[in-house]
């Protein structure tokens, strides 16, 4: 084995990599939760950086999927990336990252996201801001209203044939979203649901579930967790349960979507809340990102270029002539040079941001954050769909 050297590490390393996160991220665990965390990292696949041997750094890597413009898409999932303070500033985990993207790559892994613990180090590396959250906390007292909701709600157990209940609420709410998750059984048991959290079902009268909450109560203030709706009455019956619980707490605490319309649904709309910026995104493969996206019709569409410039992985660098088939359907080409086309300059942090709908062609450049033929720019913001982002879970 050499003195210093990239690998993949394996489950003899497990011990030395929670040492590490638990230094690095200021926790401890029991024996149980650790026992419990070794589950939830059992699809992880960790890189790490080996000083004779000796575990210096890693980052893990969740295979994903996620909602795209209505597409799914395969994501990588970076994470826990930490390392031991003497071996920090080496450049250790900028060689990690790259080997990371490398493999997302060769796996179809085409987007990846991130939570970062510094915004500018991670952009270093093409990763940008794409998703928003919006904490609120709503004072019980503004839910008093008769809601009419039709049906009922009902606490739930955490089972699998609950989980499959919620995961067919979930899917049809954060599918009309770009970002969210396609969360799968793992996913719910190891990142949603837990044994101290309450589960409620709202259910129209014929019995249909029509949208849930994971939530606990405590200190007088209600926690949701995870919320999701099918219907506007679902969301209803949602609310008019929380109301419910006017005896038991003060305020209600949840994250929601950016423009949710909550706002115009509670009787006082003047309640706190919390804009931050929250996970990035980035694009692992340009030409395979592309090839997939869903581009919205245009009755005005003529062919233009777009110029992508990525300096970490300069492979995703270069011009993709889009233009129309005889179908009617976009298809791009990487070509050697933009001609005489209109063309659009970008670099992949905010190729990003336009292509997941966080921020529209004409704003960037206004900020001058993109550059290019005001013909161009017009024809990309005609074929990108219109849609919020929103990204409700966390890793």
């Amino acid at each position: 084995m050499k003195m210093n050297q990239i690998s993949k590490l394996d489950e003899t390393y497990y011990g030395d990599i929670m040492d590490l996160s638990q230094y690095a991220f200021q926790y401890r665990l029991s024996e149980e939760e650790l026992a419990a965390k070794k589950e939830q990292m059992s699809n992880h696949t960790v890189w790490g950086w080996l000083e004779n041997e000796q575990l210096a750094a890693k980052v893990h890597v969740i295979p994903l999927k996620a909602y795209i413009q209505g597409e799914i898409m395969k994501m990588g999932g970076v994470a826990s990336v930490a390392s031991w303070p003497e071996y920090r500033r080496g450049g250790k985990v900028k060689q990690l990252l790259k080997k990371a993207l490398q493999e997302m790559k060769t796996k179809g892994q085409i987007i990846s996201y991130l939570h970062p613990f510094s915004v500018p180090f991670y952009r270093k590396y093409g990763w940008e801001i794409t998703f928003d959250k919006a904490d609120c906390k709503i004072p019980i007292r503004s839910l008093k209203k008769r809601w009419d909701g039709i049906g009922f709600v009902k606490r739930g157990n955490n089972n699998d044939q609950t989980i499959s209940m919620l995961d067919n609420i979930y899917t049809e709410y954060a599918s009309s979203f770009t970002g969210p998750l396609v969360r799968d059984q793992h996913w719910w048991k190891h990142r949603i649901l837990n044994k101290d959290d309450f589960i409620a079902i709202a259910y129209h009268d014929d019995h249909t579930p029509e949208g849930y909450i994971v939530y606990n109560v405590k200190d007088h203030i209600f926690t949701v967790k995870d919320i999701a709706f099918s219907t506007l009455n679902g969301q209803k019956l949602l609310l008019q349960y929380m109301h419910d619980h006017d005896s038991m707490a003060d305020d209600i605490v949840v994250s929601l979507p950016i423009n949710d319309g909550m706002t115009l649904l509670v009787e006082e709309p003047r309640f706190e809340q919390k804009v931050t910026p929250y996970f990035m995104s980035r694009i692992v493969d340009a030409g395979a990102f592309l090839a997939q996206f869903p581009y919205k019709k245009s009755d005005h569409f003529s062919t233009f270029a777009i110029h992508i410039e990525d300096q970490f992985l300069p492979e995703n660098t270069g011009v993709y002539q889009l233009s129309m088939n005889d179908h009617d359907e976009m298809k791009f080409d990487q070509v050697d040079k933009r001609d005489s086309l209109p063309t659009v300059t970008m670099n992949i942090q905010q190729m990003a941001q336009i292509f997941l709908g966080y921020k529209r062609p004409h704003e960037l450049s206004r900020l001058e954050l993109l550059d290019g033929d005001q013909k161009a720019i017009g024809q990309l913001e005609e074929i990108i769909p219109t849609s919020h982002t929103y990204f409700p879970d966390f890793f």
